[in-house]
């Protein structure tokens, strides 16, 4: 059975070749490096952590291995995954772009459809891939276990905040509680960001421009209100602040980039779409978008990483 199309359709004129999708997520994580990508991984890969007690002694004649290291790994499996979508040509004999298919009976898919198609399919991917990457849970279809469900499941990752709901109002009280809970040796790190949802930047924007009680003034940041913000970057006493996407509302999570790992086989798979015309192997009117790729995510230290869910 084919793909559902449901086609909606005017025609006026000739078709001025040009298709609009609705807005997407951008897969911000990956595409601002803003966590550490593994790839050509096949099936699994160990990630080896290495922790040690004070190193340094009081000097003697001698070696005297007096100190502790102690190794521990965690495992990245990147799951696969699958997009197969079956469209009949059929169906766009009557469209307002049917001329682009020709003239014959053996029809081929509108060219400017199939590009479509191509990146709306490629920018489909990277939003569940960003969704996933943060709030995937494994036991779901089409996602893979996410940042949070880890964290949520590891004891050494230190949690913070009663998962209140954050507004401008309280986004300086809540933020406070993920930087006070950060260790001091992560603190002056430079690859720590506190990576947090949509909902929250935009309630520390809006804090800045001077409508909360946090705000120093009435008129905020620099006196331009809620205008002071162009899109540049963001940070909370002294840490940086990276917009996840993929995180759920109300969620933030204070770690290194070096500690949060993106697993895959080939990067170059996440941009392959296949585009196969059918009617040469089976006779069939049907054309097929195919896309194959593998991804998951894990992290190396538990301890150095704080949430707040």
């Amino acid at each position: 059975m084919g793909t559902t199309n449901s086609l909606t359709t005017t025609y006026s004129g000739e078709f001025a070749g040009q298709y609009i999708s609705a807005a997407l997520l951008s897969g911000s994580t990956l595409d601002n490096g803003l966590i550490t990508v593994k790839p050509n991984i096949k099936f699994q890969e160990v990630i080896k952590k290495v922790a040690s007690d004070d190193i340094v002694k009081d000097a003697t004649c001698d070696f005297d291995p007096t100190s502790t290291l102690t190794l521990t790994e965690r495992i990245i499996t990147p799951s696969n995954q699958q997009v197969n979508l079956q469209l009949c040509k059929k169906d766009f004999q009557n469209d307002w772009d049917a001329i682009s298919m020709g003239y014959s009976a053996f029809d081929s898919l509108p060219s400017s459809f199939a590009d479509f198609l191509i990146g709306h399919v490629s920018e489909k991917v990277a939003q569940r891939t960003e969704q996933s990457i943060w709030n995937g849970a494994a036991a779901t279809a089409g996602q893979f276990g996410g940042f949070k469900e880890l964290m949520l499941a590891d004891a050494d990752v230190t949690d913070v905040g009663a998962g209140a709901a954050v507004t401008s109002a309280n986004v300086v009280e809540k933020l406070g509680l993920v930087v006070d809970a950060i260790g001091s040796s992560l603190y002056t790190s430079d690859d720590l960001f506190i990576y947090v949802s949509q909902n929250v930047a935009r309630a520390y924007v809006r804090a800045l421009g001077g409508f909360s009680v946090a705000a120093t003034s009435n008129a905020g940041t620099d006196n331009k209100g809620t205008q002071w913000f162009n899109g540049g970057a963001l940070s909370f006493d002294g840490v940086k602040l990276a917009v996840a996407n993929g995180l759920a509302d109300n969620t933030m999570v204070a770690a290194e980039k070096s500690n949060l790992y993106f697993g895959t086989g080939l990067l170059s798979d996440h941009n392959e779409v296949k585009v196969i015309d059918m009617a040469d192997i089976d006779g069939s009117q049907n054309v097929r978008i195919v896309m194959r790729f593998t991804a998951g995510v894990q992290y190396g230290i538990g301890s150095d990483i704080v949430l707040y869910s």
